[in-house]
């Protein structure tokens, strides 16, 4: 049942990497909550809430692709180093403006925002372009699911952590906590690529040529812009659900609660992420994002205006439940994602889709802030409910995996090309004898077809 983790597990400098790039970016689950309450607590409204959040995700999306470009081309070290402090600075200035600037200037922190957002620290996809240069094969998806499943962990801690310091100080300490460990974060990530060799991207290989033709957009490949689609939804629907379930606690006067309740959120994630690595299947994304968009219907149907006295308990129960679908998806769709991109352009590929995912979230913020002010966190929620519909329609229109689709003509060679069990042999270079099968069966990648309908995020989260 565990194979597939025993593996990853001794790969050289994989466990170093991960653990670093998710601490890098645990304040990325963390500081929603924090500007929530910092914003909030400012403006008495949840329409600026979202509006300056939704700058900063406007400004991530637009920096995604460029600064996965720059990493590409030139030190992936250097570009953290910049981005992290920027980044920092930017969130001191929100503070600033927040504890000096009357409450009717809010307006000028939307541009902060925004180039605070164009500052954030590429730790998310410097991290999984550089996953297909240490595993290959069917190992790719399961690291690209254990690394969803492994920010979800993190996802967990943030939000405790940004709760704890907002109930023992403020929302201003909570956002100053995020950017130090933001700078930090990104600044010993950066080390550790140095020192293991990472800091540059892979060459091109040598059937790749240097036209211009080669370094057209990404984008006017139609299977990788749907691919990229389908985290834009999925990660709309899940930042419906932070910002609607710190709305209840603070009507109801329990932020800790809420709090733990976004914690649990992220457990369940990390959970059905752990299931799905250890027994090795490759779920398909867009029956996991339904039981998401099911998941969000219920938990509306439990919040006001709806239902004004649900038990915490049942609240507990629905978040673990709906939460458990959302590591596989994103783990499959960055699984797609990196398999979709050539070697040399992997950093910009995950660029377009942090684009694809922020702008996801610039998307829902500000519709889930006005929604909460005129009818309340059941509105919001359903707002997320149909994004999540939408992603999975998309998951569901795209092509079969090869594997599936192969799966009738592979049977029938499979007398010739006999394995060991563990897919060392396969002849569609997929294996993992000498990790360089990258799962390529054509020019543009076939498998780009099959694989192309996964996640991101997430960091985005």
């Amino acid at each position: 049942m565990f194979r597939s983790l025993r593996a990853l597990s001794g790969v050289p400098r994989l466990r170093s990497l991960l653990s670093l790039s998710l601490l890098a970016r645990i304040h990325m689950s963390a500081l929603p909550v924090a500007l929530s309450f910092l914003v909030a607590d400012w403006t008495g409204s949840y329409a600026s809430v979202g509006l300056l959040s939704g700058a900063m995700a406007v400004g991530q999306a637009v920096a995604g692709p460029v600064r996965g470009r720059i990493a590409d081309r030139d030190s992936a070290t250097s570009v953290l180093f910049k981005t992290g402090t920027g980044y920092a600075v930017g969130l001191v200035l929100l503070v600033v403006l927040a504890g000096l600037a009357p409450s009717g200037l809010w307006p000028v922190a939307v541009v902060v925002t925004f180039f605070t957002g164009l500052m954030l620290p590429p730790v998310s996809q410097l991290s999984r372009s550089i996953w297909p240069r240490l595993v290959g094969g069917e190992q790719r998806q399961a690291l690209y699911t254990l690394d969803s499943t492994g920010y979800e962990v993190i996802a967990t801690i943030g939000p405790l952590l940004a709760t704890a310091v907002v109930t023992l100080s403020s929302g201003a300490v909570a956002v100053g906590v995020c950017a130090a460990l933001a700078a930090g974060g990104a600044m010993v990530f950066g080390l550790a690529l140095r020192s293991a060799g990472f800091e540059r991207a892979e060459p091109p290989a040598a059937a790749v040529s240097s036209k211009p033709a080669d370094r057209r957009s990404l984008l006017r490949d139609a299977t990788f812009l749907r691919a990229v689609a389908v985290p834009f939804f999925l990660m709309a629907a899940l930042f419906s659900v932070n910002l609607s379930l710190v709305a209840w606690g603070r009507t109801n006067d329990t932020p800790k609660t809420a709090g733990v309740l976004i914690a649990l959120f992220s457990l369940g994630a990390a959970i059905g992420g752990l299931v799905v690595v250890s027994r090795g299947r490759k779920p398909h994304s867009g029956r996991i994002t339904s039981g998401l968009a099911a998941g969000l219907i219920v938990l509306a149907l439990l919040l006001p205006p709806v239902s004004d006295h649900t038990p915490v308990w049942a609240l507990v129960v629905v978040t673990l439940l709906t939460g458990s679908a959302v590591a596989a998806s994103l783990g499959s769709s960055n699984s797609r994602i990196g398999e979709l991109a050539p070697p040399e352009r992997r950093a910009e590929a995950f660029g377009w889709l942090a684009t694809a995912t922020t702008s996801g979230a610039a998307l829902v913020l500000p519709l889930t802030g006005w929604l909460l002010d005129l009818q309340g966190p059941a509105a919001s929620l359903g707002a997320g409910a149909v994004a999540a519909v939408l992603s999975a329609g998309l998951a569901f229109s795209l092509p079969a995996r090869a594997e599936e689709s192969g799966a009738k003509e592979s049977g029938a060679k499979e007398s010739d090309a006999k394995s060991d069990g563990y897919g060392n042999t396969r002849a569609d270079g997929d294996g993992t004898g000498d990790g360089t099968g990258d799962g390529r069966t054509g020019k543009g990648g076939a498998d780009g077809d099959d694989d192309s309908a996964s996640e991101s995020t997430a960091e985005v989260k």
